[in-house]
């Protein structure tokens, strides 16, 4: 068997695989297994945002203060 033909017979099965995929997903059947669900950030009310913001307001105050060291 020659190379071209190889792979031409491997487009094909790649094409039926395709389908079969499809027609399984369309019908609700297997839908994609997919890995943990990723948790994301969580979302900050208004007065936990009011408290980071005093909060990184009197660290960068603070950092402003501190004279930094001269290479």
């Amino acid at each position: 068997m020659d190379l071209y033909q190889a792979i031409q017979e491997l487009y094909e099965e790649k094409r039926r695989l395709d389908q079969a995929i499809a027609v399984l997903e369309g019908q609700g059947g297997i839908h994609a297994v997919s890995g943990p669900a990723r948790r994301g950030r969580k979302s900050m009310n208004e007065v936990e945002r009011q408290e980071v913001s005093a909060r990184m307001k009197r660290y960068w105050d603070g950092r402003r203060k501190t004279p930094e060291p001269s290479a």
